[in-house]
């Protein structure tokens, strides 16, 4: 593997990486009600745990209410008995063929312990981007090593992977602050 490939693919890697932290936060409560919160809660859908965003229309038409609305009538109650078992501490509203859920408003001490949770959250993804890093800068070394790229290559490849991995630290704790932000704003 050449130098630019190595570089190429570990930024694909550290951009998944914050792609799923993204995803990760979008679950963590906000004062606002997101439909983000319910989206992929696993509901039994005919034997088969599946996303409620796949098998039910979700909407936020207030800041304090999610509404649920399944493709198949005959899923509300699973739906309803998933979000009963998730550790969203919600009641959902059965209302026919709809699911209503009411957000109530956080607490100070309760706003405090979610950003520490995202910062957590922030920290792994961190780490996991450092660790992509190193991986690199190893695969850089044996190929340096056993002479397929150059002592300028080397170099030059740690550097490009550095630069890397600090745009991605950066773009994490951008992710990190806008979600604490948003936590402590409402």
């Amino acid at each position: 593997m050449r130098t630019g490939e190595i570089v190429s693919e570990s930024e694909s890697r550290m951009k998944k990486a914050v792609e799923i932290l993204q995803d990760e936060l979008k679950a963590v409560r906000t004062g606002r009600a997101s439909t983000g919160l319910v989206e992929n809660i696993k509901a039994d859908y005919y034997g088969t745990p599946t996303p409620i965003k796949t098998i039910a229309a979700l909407s936020a038409p207030q800041h304090d209410m999610i509404v649920i609305k399944p493709f198949d009538p005959a899923s509300v109650r699973e739906i309803e008995k998933a979000i009963k078992n998730s550790d969203l501490s919600i009641a959902p509203i059965v209302d026919r063929n709809l699911i209503r859920l009411s957000v109530p408003p956080l607490s100070e001490e309760r706003r405090k312990e979610l950003v520490a949770q995202v910062k957590q959250v922030g920290e792994q993804t961190k780490v996991s981007v450092r660790n992509i890093r190193r991986e690199a800068n190893k695969q850089l070394e044996k190929q340096q090593k056993d002479k397929i790229i150059t002592e300028d290559d080397l170099q030059s490849g740690k550097k490009q992977i550095d630069d890397i991995t600090r745009e991605y630290t950066d773009k994490v704790d951008s992710v990190v602050k806008n979600k604490s932000d948003e936590i402590m704003l409402e």
